[in-house]
């Protein structure tokens, strides 16, 4: 089973904007509409069985209408695309949100620090991370740079390594290796702590010998396929994790058998 674990959609409504938008500041093409149709079509094609969405609140308003989507689309899809919730770190109810979140069957939450305006070791993603870690909710952050957002970076892998030392969250996933193009702060403070790294827009830019290391040294088994989707190709990237690793173990580890245990809370 081929799980891409970090993918994003929007409402049928806002689609064509949206990816217009986003498309045009970080100077990526789009390889899908932007649409869950679109990311499912994009599923049959590439053989992914399941993908998570991941949906991100650029202002605290926007809790009800994400989480409501989100709901809709697991619904509808039951079983082949979950979306996580979303929540903004300055909410003045994120414990209720979070509670909510729960209660809807919901199996995570994304935080993207640089959409949000926040730095990853702010107070408010610390509470928000502890509350979401308490109730067994797995948390995937942006982590690194972000191609379309100049510096500052909001969730570097030092800050990153003091939430791990001092909150000890138990479901951290941080996208796109541990940090997009911050790639020796990773293998530094990183690989080897209680973390998932995912696959996410990095196996274009990595150089594959520091994929190597980087797997080595924290353990295939905490590592996730993902791509982005629809800023990376499915099933180009699936075609390059086969390349990349002709060992059956490893490679069906990260494609899905990972995702299983960590969704499954296995």
């Amino acid at each position: 089973m081929i799980t891409d674990f970090h993918t994003h959609i929007f409402p049928d409504k806002i689609a064509p904007n949206t990816i217009k938008f986003l498309s045009a500041k970080s100077g990526i093409k789009n390889n899908t509409d932007g649409t869950v149709s679109g990311l499912y079509e994009s599923m049959q094609k590439s053989g992914v069985d399941l993908s998570v969405v991941l949906p991100v609140a650029t202002k605290p308003s926007q809790f009800g209408s994400i989480n409501r989507f989100a709901c809709e689309v697991n619904e509808k899809y039951e079983g082949k695309i979950i979306s996580f919730g979303g929540l903004h770190p300055y909410s003045e109810n994120y414990k209720e949100e979070l509670k909510s979140i729960k209660r809807m069957g919901l199996k995570g939450i994304k935080l993207h620090p640089d959409y949000q305006d926040v730095f990853i070791d702010d107070i408010a993603c610390k509470r928000v991370i502890y509350e979401a870690s308490a109730l067994d909710l797995i948390i995937t952050v942006h982590a690194g740079r972000d191609i379309g957002y100049p510096d500052p970076v909001h969730c570097p892998p030092d800050k990153v390594r003091s939430i791990i030392d001092e909150i000890k969250p138990k479901k951290l996933v941080l996208a796109h290796m541990g940090g997009w193009k911050q790639w020796d702060a990773v293998e530094e403070l990183l690989c080897g702590q209680n973390i998932w790294l995912d696959t996410a827009f990095s196996l274009e830019y990595m150089e594959k010998e520091q994929f190597y290391r980087i797997i080595e040294k924290h353990g295939f088994e905490r590592i996730l396929f993902a791509t982005d989707s629809p800023w990376s190709d499915q099933k180009d990237y699936i075609e390059r994790i086969k390349e990349l690793l002709p060992d059956d173990k490893i490679r069906n580890a990260i494609l899905g058998e990972n995702a299983g245990r960590l969704i499954n809370g296995n």
